[in-house]
């Protein structure tokens, strides 16, 4: 029957909501007159009376109208559509009662104080009829029915937070039939074991009375306005408790309409960390890219399409989306397009299939746009995967590095970018050493005003008015290769999850701080300048891990608990993988005007020695002397010390096969 109501076309609702209140109006008035005079029989409807339930209707039906009461969608009923009907049924009655008294003279005589009645039965039956059907359409009218057995099936949920946010998610699930609502939790101690929407109010301190109390298998964080510090807090006493945590979304991501209130996802890792990221500063964004032509390399990572993100809010003139990868370019164009039609922004958006290491066809991409700014977010980043594959490792990172600088230089580019890592810092794989090899060549490029490049037959001097700056943060939260979707992937699973090592610590940050602050370091470089992002206290692996098990609800199990639901395993550092990250070669660290950007003082030798070094890693890579290409990096990286053997697949399986 509900679901046939609800696809009646919208003039037969409101025909049949013009009859029912018509009824209703009319019972209202006989029972006004009845609770009055105490009698059905002094009652004349088709008689003396018969006027005034003529009369009534006539006033009241045009009123309804006029506020609107047939417009409200009954299942989405809420508080200002029940002021209407108030303001509408009390307007009505208050014209009927001037209609009464101005012909006093009537043969019939209406006693007063059934005016009263009626107003009264008039709200009760026209705005407490819309309250059950809105009810009955949203599912749950059987909740506040006695005796009547409740959907044990749905999942039983409680929701932290009475707010707006926490109102509107417990409407929404009662919509969705997916979830039932049990209980609020709030810090509000005004509101503790009240009842709001139907359901009671819990303290923090009471969860586990809630718990028994209701059967709340998940809990729903409706915070959408806190601090990421007031998360956590929230968390870490959450994660005591057998519930499986999940949350509704950002302000932000409400506010910019990506989202709604009822999308529900799991809790967001960044709380864990506690971290509240700084407002970005608007006039460093605008340097390098307001009214400019801006191109991103790897514009289809995980760095790369957030950098996109942030650079399209600060309105260039055209942004360049540069990948090698056709399914990544695919996805960001097609996401940054769509943006830029809703929201009518001023900018061209150009997908350019390429890869770094294509110095001519980089060059020409530079040369025909006229780029003033490139954020170079283009390399390989997972460690282990670069130690089985050196050569290519090499050449991406280092080689294309170089080519794309080369062809800044050449084709004018006022500003180059280099987004580095703090595996950079003495390295202990091939990744980090390639990452920090590339630095040092944007270093000795920046103090050259007129370098040779290296791949020229002829020595010719290139005149450099470009600006070279570095920004080396460390791990970004849900990046490509980050624990992060692997841990949800094995809980999700049952488990095990898999941990390298007990002590192993790692520095996160979000992506979109990770991208806002690479734009503002960018900005503050003179040249040369190695920028380091404040990355907070490091995070112990094995800690996040129990955190996310706990937080689904979950158990850890080990010897103190052997009933536990899920095992964390220990695999062992990968081949090239430190325990302990760093963000700082030496202690040489200088503050800048941003609170979260240190600007760094490293070593460096000049370009022409540069070229020399460089060559002879191209002639090893070309040759596949591994051993030579290692003894080459431990001398020009500062602290470059590897671990273990050579791990490449190529040079493994040579070796083998003499």
């Amino acid at each position: 029957m509900r679901e046939r109501l609800v696809k009646l076309n919208r003039r037969t609702k409101r025909l049949i909501q013009v009859s029912v209140d018509l009824l209703l109006i009319w019972l209202a008035l006989w029972l006004a007159f009845y609770i009055r005079l105490g009698s059905a029989k002094m009652i004349e409807p088709f008689g003396g009376h018969a006027w005034l339930f003529i009369v009534t209707p006539i006033l009241s039906i045009p009123l309804f109208i006029r506020f609107g009461m047939y417009r409200a969608v009954m299942r989405y009923l809420g508080n200002d559509a029940l002021l209407a009907i108030s303001k509408a049924v009390t307007l009505s009655v208050l014209i009927l009662s001037l209609v009464i008294y101005w012909y006093r003279d009537l043969p019939e005589i209406v006693p007063r104080s059934m005016i009263f009645n009626y107003w009264i039965l008039s709200l009760l039956f026209v705005g407490g009829l819309r309250l059950a059907l809105r009810q009955y359409f949203l599912g749950d009218w059987y909740a506040a029915v006695p005796f009547i057995k409740q959907q044990e099936s749905l999942v039983r949920v409680a929701i932290y937070g009475a707010g707006s946010a926490g109102n509107q998610l417990v409407a929404a699930l009662r919509m969705g039939r997916v979830m039932r609502p049990v209980a609020f939790v709030d810090d509000d101690k005004t509101i503790a074991n009240r009842v709001i929407a139907g359901i009671q109010v819990y303290s923090p301190k009471h969860i586990q009375q809630m718990i028994e109390d209701t059967g709340a298998e998940e809990i729903l964080l409706a915070i959408p306005s806190a601090s990421r510090a007031r998360r956590k807090e929230i968390l870490e006493l959450l994660k005591a408790f057998p519930l499986h945590v999940r949350s509704v979304p950002s302000v932000a991501d409400l506010a910019n309409g990506r989202v709604k209130v009822e999308d529900i996802q799991e809790v967001d890792i960044a709380d864990l960390l506690g971290r509240d990221s700084v407002a970005p500063r608007q006039e460093l964004f605008d340097r390098c890219i307001r009214g400019q032509v801006v191109l991103v390399t790897g514009a289809g990572g995980s760095i790369g399409s957030e950098l996109c993100r942030q650079i399209v809010k600060t309105l260039p003139q055209t942004l360049l989306l540069f990948e090698q990868s056709e399914f990544n370019l695919y996805t960001i164009h097609a996401e940054l397009e769509q943006r830029i039609q809703r929201e009518s922004l001023p900018i061209t958006l150009i997908p350019i299939l390429g890869t770094v290491r294509n110095n001519e066809h980089m060059l020409h991409v530079l040369h025909t746009w006229g780029v003033n700014t490139i954020y170079h977010a283009a390399a390989y980043k997972h460690v282990p995967m670069v130690e089985h594959n050196i050569a290519e490792g090499f050449l991406n990172n280092v080689i294309g590095t170089l080519y794309a600088a080369q062809a800044s230089i050449q084709a004018g580019v006022q500003n180059f970018v280099l987004i580095s890592t703090d595996k950079a810092v003495r390295p202990t794989n091939i990744m980090g050493s390639t990452k920090r090899l590339s630095e040092m060549i944007l270093q000795a490029l920046s103090h050259e005003a007129a370098p040779v490049f290296i791949g020229e037959k002829n020595a010719v001097h290139h005149v450099n008015k470009t600006r070279f700056t570095m920004v080396r943060f460390g791990n970004v939260l849900g990046s490509s290769g980050s624990v992060i979707p692997l841990f949800r992937s094995q809980i999700k699973q049952g488990g095990p999850v898999t941990v390298t090592h007990p002590n192993i610590t790692r520095f996160f940050m979000t992506i979109p701080e990770a991208a806002q602050l690479v734009i503002q370091a960018g900005s503050m470089g003179e040249g040369g300048d190695v920028f380091v992002l404040d990355m907070g206290e490091p995070v112990k692996i094995i800690e996040l891990a129990e955190k996310m098990i706990n937080l689904s609800g979950m158990t850890v199990r080990s010897e103190n608990n052997p009933y536990g639901d899920i095992e964390i395993i220990f695999t062992g550092l990968r081949p090239g993988e430190k325990l302990y990250e760093e963000l700082l070669i030496g202690d040489n660290v200088s503050p800048t005007d941003h609170a979260m950007i240190m600007r760094a003082n490293e070593k460096y030798l000049p370009w022409d020695n540069y070229r020399k070094v460089l060559m002879d890693l191209m002639a090893c890579i070309h040759s596949e002397d591994y051993p030579r290409l290692r003894q080459l990096l431990r001398e020009t990286v500062d602290g470059y010390a590897p671990e273990g053997e050579i791990v490449d697949w190529l040079h493994l399986q040579r070796r083998r096969d003499a």
